[in-house]
């Protein structure tokens, strides 16, 4: 196994794709400066402000630049035809597709924590002395929000590794990992009540604040689940599209 995951991760560092999608997850923290220095103005103008944390405004940008990681890892071989090759070195397709899991969500998790982190350092920093919403908590308060975004990256992630796998299409398995996180919360919204805000609470998007331990307050109506549930839902999201996978890569012939 350890072979396996050497393999796989050398993989994963010799390919441009992965530094494109980090670079463009990393994007995150030139964004969070520019917003901050913005609103911090407006807010010098106005006396105060309420505005978004750049951490959470920019969260989305994270999830699909790391999710599109995610579905590259394996789409990419078989774009060019070199899964015949892993299958062939490594039959237990199984253990491999395992591997690439452990490589994908230990790469993931760290950047996306990482990336979190300095966005949340520089936009505080800036905003400091500046009568802005975000700056009023600390940063133990803002640290479950931020430990719950980097799993939902992760998760997102492992999902699109997993739908890479199932549908054996970039273009397939990015379109789905986009109508999961943007196309479905939109959709509940013509879902009659109470079934609106049931769903919403279960929406990947939306686990993140009740992870934090924060309620679902929108248009939709005011829903809530305990974090350990919302944990739980978040984890099933992509234990349910490797099951998947593993169940296509195991009947079908590479």
């Amino acid at each position: 196994m350890k072979a396996v995951i050497s393999s796989e991760w050398l993989k994963l560092r010799s390919v441009t794709s992965t530094y494109h999608t980090l670079g463009t997850a990393t994007l995150t923290v030139l964004l969070g400066v520019a917003w901050t220095f913005y609103v911090s103005g407006l807010a010098d103008e106005r006396g105060s402000l309420r505005a978004a944390a750049p951490e959470q405004g920019f969260l989305p940008l994270i999830q699909i630049s790391l999710a599109v990681l995610g579905v590259l890892t394996i789409t990419s071989e078989y774009a060019t035809g070199s899964i015949r090759t892993s299958l062939t070195a490594i039959p237990k397709r199984g253990t491999l597709l395992l591997a690439k899991a452990g490589i994908v969500g230990l790469t993931t998790f760290i950047a996306a924590n990482t990336i979190l982190l300095v966005t949340y350092s520089t936009s505080r920093l800036i905003a400091n002395g500046h009568e802005l919403g975000f700056n009023d908590t600390s940063f133990t308060d803002d640290l479950v929000t931020l430990l719950a975004s980097g799993l939902s990256v992760t998760a997102l992630a492992l999902v699109g590794l997993g739908l890479g796998t199932a549908l054996r299409s970039t273009a397939g398995a990015i379109v789905s990992v986009v109508a999961l996180l943007f196309v479905l919360p939109g959709v509940v919204n013509y879902l009659p009540p109470p079934w609106n805000t049931r769903v919403a609470t279960l929406l990947l998007p939306n686990l993140v604040p009740q992870m934090a331990g924060q309620r679902l307050s929108s248009r939709l109506g005011d829903g809530f689940l305990p974090p350990w549930a919302a944990v739980a839902i978040l984890g099933a999201y992509p234990l349910i599209a490797l099951a998947i996978g593993h169940y296509q890569l195991s009947r079908r012939d590479a």
